[in-house]
């Protein structure tokens, strides 16, 4: 938990790939940054990685994924009186962009990292079946050389969505949006918080 000091009332929900866990470097930082603008923000691990410190979810478990999600939503309602948030790296990108699908009042907008458009190399099996249902505002963060999905790909299934989007393009990023050397870890948490700032300013609260 990352607690702002001069809080805004807004609150942030932020989960994990399938291979990594809330500590993640690219969240803890963006968890930080988004803090910095009031936000108080839950970094959480998915019911799978609550079970098991590695490996990768099961699919047949998804629905539990997304139930974690939910029940996280649902306490920060009962404690902040502004909009909730809800984000994810990859598969927990996907899991949220599921859930807000089936329950499009959940949350006020979607912060989606390099969502996994198709397994690399197997750009036939698309991921997009419950896009056309996804009423959230989203604003979408992928790579230039992201395997998952090329941006030319992911403009395709953006149309997809008849709620607002937004595409933060990465230049030259792969699937991790670059994030490893100390100029990622100052520039790119504070470029995708301002991108959000702006692209969610206009929505419900």
């Amino acid at each position: 938990m990352h607690s702002p000091e001069n809080p805004s009332g807004d609150a942030l929900i932020l989960t994990h790939g399938a291979g990594s866990n809330c500590n993640a470097p690219l969240l803890v930082a963006l968890s930080e940054t988004f803090a910095a603008h009031g936000y108080a923000v839950l970094r959480c691990d998915l019911a799978f990685r609550q079970e098991r410190r590695t490996g990768p979810p099961f699919p047949g478990n998804a629905e539990r994924d997304r139930k974690s999600l939910s029940n996280a939503v649902a306490v920060f309602r009962r404690h902040f009186s502004g909009r909730v948030f809800l984000g994810g790296h990859s598969y927990g990108g996907r899991q949220a962009t599921m859930l807000c699908a089936a329950e499009p009042d959940l949350v006020s907008g979607l912060l989606l990292l390099s969502y996994p458009l198709h397994p690399p190399r197997k750009p036939e099996q698309l991921r997009i079946q419950h896009l056309p249902n996804l009423r959230t505002p989203s604003l979408f963060v992928h790579g230039t050389r992201d395997p998952f999905g090329s941006i030319e790909e992911i403009e395709q299934a953006l149309k997809l969505i008849p709620a607002k989007t937004g595409l933060l393009k990465v230049e030259g990023a792969g699937h991790d949006l670059g994030f490893k050397g100390k100029a990622e870890r100052n520039e790119l948490p504070g470029k995708i918080a301002l991108s959000a700032l702006e692209f969610f300013e206009d929505g419900p609260r």
